[in-house]
């Protein structure tokens, strides 16, 4: 019996360069030779080009190499621009948001002025790609599950470093850009506001993350699992008895329980994917604008135990006078 080949064999398939569908009338020309590289065959297609990038692909990569730029120049400069410095430490460096003192309103470049227009033009390349990723299904005739997922993205993005400042009355609540300043504004905001993990939209955005990557691994497992059979060209497989898709539905009701159909699948795991940031965003939301503490909030709604006062009394930092939520 003749097996239809993937990754996991010797031999790649490959088929003439097909520079894709038509577009309609308004569309930029694609750019680039269609050429093959047998690397890209071992993830996925092997041809590489054309390229279509469009107005809005252009506008997008513009916007994000100025704000790469800012950002890159000014984690540079506070090394003193030695370069061996920059590579060492670059983990750690960070461009920070303006002091709390300032509000919302608008600071010298060098006290957070920089940190504001790098996330201007960070976030007007993100949008005007999500404006392409949209336009993109649309003129090839898909639906636009792609671009709605990564809108649940740009949520959380908006609420770190835009919603939530705003609501607090500084730009000092957002983001610092960086990588491990990144995990230590976390952290801290964590502590601050009695711990996240006693959110609730906390709670659902891990749950979701967790089981996002559970579906797709399981997914993923399964798909690959019928490969042989051709199971990844899905939907022609769905209408076939005795193919890869009534095998993988029944090794899914024989070990799980219930059957999962290729479209069932897919949706579950778009929805546990695309809830994760939502959620998260939510609970970040919430945070410092309506609850100043998490695990006080958890005690109060009999979420959490009230732990015995070893060190004495629990006291709200937000009570004290003086004190800072």
């Amino acid at each position: 019996m003749a097996e239809y080949q993937n990754l996991f064999t010797r031999v790649q398939i490959r088929g003439p360069a097909y520079p894709g569908v038509p577009l309609g009338r308004g569309n930029w020309t694609r750019d680039g030779k269609p050429g093959f590289l047998s690397l890209m065959g071992w993830i996925g297609d092997a041809q590489i080009g054309p390229i279509y990038l469009g107005f809005t692909g252009v506008a997008s990569i513009f916007c994000g190499l100025i704000a790469f730029e800012i950002i890159g120049l000014n984690m540079w400069a506070s090394v003193n621009w030695d370069p061996r410095e920059f590579i060492r430490q670059l983990p750690w460096l960070a461009l920070e948001p303006p002091s709390p003192a300032y509000g919302l309103h608008l600071p010298p470049l060098r006290e957070g002025g920089w940190w504001l227009m790098a996330g201007f033009f960070l976030t007007t390349s993100i949008l005007l790609w999500w404006v392409r990723t949209y336009r993109r299904a649309v003129a090839l005739g898909m639906g636009t599950h792609t671009a709605w997922a990564f809108a649940s993205a740009i949520w959380l993005y908006l609420v770190l470093g835009f919603f939530r400042p705003i609501a607090m009355g500084s730009w000092g609540e957002a983001v610092p850009f960086g990588i491990f300043p990144h995990l230590d504004w976390t952290a801290a905001l964590s502590i601050r506001f009695g711990n996240l993990f006693y959110n609730p939209f906390h709670m659902l955005s891990i749950a979701f993350l967790y089981g996002s990557t559970l579906l797709f691994a399981m997914h993923g497992a399964t798909i690959l699992a019928v490969s042989r059979f051709g199971g990844e060209r899905e939907i022609e497989q769905i209408v076939d008895r005795g193919t890869a898709a009534e095998r993988a539905a029944l090794f899914w009701r024989w070990t799980m329980g219930f059957n999962a159909t290729f479209e069932s699948l897919h949706r579950w795991a778009w929805w546990f994917a695309v809830l994760c940031p939502l959620t998260g965003g939510i609970g970040i939301l919430l945070t410092g604008t309506v609850v100043d503490n998490w695990y006080l909030w958890a005690v109060k709604h009999h979420v959490a135990p009230a732990y015995p006062l070893i060190y004495g009394p629990i006291i709200d930092p937000a009570s004290v006078p003086g004190g800072q939520p």
